[in-house]
């Protein structure tokens, strides 16, 4: 963030100045105190099981100069004090606050850029790979570059990720999620946006949203916030859309910025062609531009990533980049988000697949067929969990699931209950889950094996009793579900191979 005084913070936010305390200067903020550097700004959040303002005096000792919270503290520094509200709406309302007068501060006299994606799913991949181009811009460099950590993507974490750019920093990249209507514009004005894309609409939050419909107008409030087109290159505002998703390039016609499509189709100005891919599912593809075209090797898994990697370029050209030197970055990027497609070689010579930090319809699909091309001539298990927030098409979604697995071939399906059994979320009589399981066995002709198990302790145990060496596990479920946890105790039981993450090329980019 700018660095600004306890005076210019209470005034952005509304709240008074402590007394004795106007000119002290704040020049980073964090909630979490084991992250604390000397100048920051502590907020104090109520959560379930504990109050950060009970850890007042641990930030000071840590270097904090003044606490954000809702609530008296005993630590001897300053507090701004806000409304006490549920949800810690007051305390993140300030924040949003704060935020956007430090990046409308960066983007009028620093020249600060904005890029935010949204969509169904993909997002946190798609960011890491946005941000893997933007690093290429000549004069730039990884630490001219914020991106959020994880899925920094709601009301706490992106104001927060707003709050780490300050007068170095280059580009700022956001990814912006919703629970509702007008979600993603509040987060829009928080840090507001110069490049805008849209990955795609499906059923991720259908529970929430009751409609594929509903969901689209939520993601069209990104492209809404944008800024007019500009009279010269390089400014103005760019809306980046998915030409494949017929919901997301309708938006076109929602947005005064300038509109590039993206796909695999010749309507897209930035598009993919002569696909392929390896054994280990990574893509290989030419990129082609209306400036000119080059290869693109892909070291992130899935033939997915095709679509994110186009979003990427199309924000790279934004900026300037050429078709060459984005292809180059692209085929440097690493996978930089845990949990997500995180393939990994087990000493026993097992394949395991982690993607379980979260799941819908959609990237369930994406990551059984990464599964089935990956273990391609050997024996394959998925271990999958609920995928929450699908309201009443819970059911269909998880039997449609079930029966992807059989005609997918996969030898081993170990469907994990997990919390949705614990709390008899059930719909129609049968939780998520068991929709699954039973999916798999009503599809009928499979000479696989479903099993359902309770709880992650059950599927380790199958997994450590009947693993052979060459078989490939993909763990994929809601976050809820915790199903990264199969997969950690499975590398803490068994180690992973000193060598190479499985299917690792042995030569360079493309």
């Amino acid at each position: 963030m700018i660095a600004l005084t306890l005076a210019q913070i209470a005034d952005e936010i509304g709240v008074p100045v402590p007394a004795g305390a106007a000119d002290v200067l704040v020049s980073s903020v964090e909630f979490d105190t084991r992250r604390i550097r000397p100048g920051a700004l502590f907020v104090a959040l109520r959560g379930e099981r504990v109050d950060g303002h009970d850890f007042a005096a641990t930030a000071a000792a840590a270097g904090a100069v003044a606490v954000l919270g809702s609530a008296p503290v005993s630590a001897p520094l300053p507090l701004l004090q806000v409304p006490d509200r549920p949800d810690n709406a007051g305390v993140l309302d300030a924040l949003a606050a704060l935020a956007r007068a430090s990046v409308t501060a960066l983007v009028r006299e620093h020249g600060l850029q904005v890029v935010g994606v949204t969509g169904s799913s993909g997002k946190t991949s798609t960011k890491d790979l946005i941000a893997a181009v933007l690093r290429a811009v000549p004069g730039t460099g990884p630490e001219r570059v914020i991106a959020p950590p994880e899925s920094f993507n709601n009301e706490l974490g992106h104001p927060y990720t707003a709050l780490r750019a300050d007068e170095s920093t280059a580009f700022l990249v956001l990814e912006l999620s919703a629970r509702g209507a007008g979600h993603i514009a509040a987060l829009a004005r928080v840090a507001p946006l110069r490049i805008g894309a849209v990955l795609n609409v499906g059923s991720a939050h259908l529970g929430e949203f009751g409609s594929v419909e509903a969901i689209a107008q939520a993601k069209s409030e990104l492209v809404q916030s944008l800024p007019p087109a500009g009279a010269q290159p390089l400014t103005g505002g760019v809306a980046i859309l998915n030409a494949d998703d017929a919901l997301v390039a309708a938006m076109a016609e929602l947005t005064a910025a300038e509109v590039v499509m993206v796909g695999t189709g010749a309507a897209a100005q930035v598009r993919a062609t002569d696909v392929g891919q390896d054994d280990a599912d990574r893509a290989r593809f030419t990129l082609v531009t209306p400036e000119g075209s080059a290869p693109v090797t892909l070291r992130v898994v899935g033939a997915h990533q095709i679509g994110n990697a186009l979003t990427a370029a199309a924000v790279g050209r934004a900026v300037g980049l050429g078709p060459q030197a984005i292809a180059r970055a692209l085929s440097q990027a690493e996978p930089a988000s845990r949990w997500r497609m995180e393939v990994t070689e087990l000493a026993n010579g097992v394949t395991l697949i982690n993607d379980a930090y979260n799941a819908n319809p959609h990237s369930m699909k994406a990551a059984l067929h990464s599964l089935s091309t990956i273990g391609r001539g050997r024996r394959t298990w998925a271990v999958l969990g609920e995928m929450a927030e699908l309201g009443d098409e819970a059911t269909a979604a998880h039997d449609q699931i079930g029966r992807l697995v059989v005609r997918l071939g996969v030898d081993r399906l170990l469907v994990v209950e997990g919390p949705g059994a614990a709390t008899g979320a059930a719909v129609g009589g049968r939780t998520a889950p068991r929709a699954l399981h039973l999916g798999a066995h009503l599809e009928g002709s499979w000479g696989g094996e479903s099993e359902l198990v309770p709880d992650v302790d059950d599927a380790v145990a199958i997994l450590l009793d009947e693993l052979e060496p060459g078989d490939v596990v993909l763990v994929k479920a809601s976050r809820s579900a915790g199903l990264e946890r199969v997969a950690l105790r499975l590398i803490e039981a068994v180690g992973a191979s000193a060598g190479r993450l499985a299917g690792d090329r042995k030569d360079g980019p493309a």
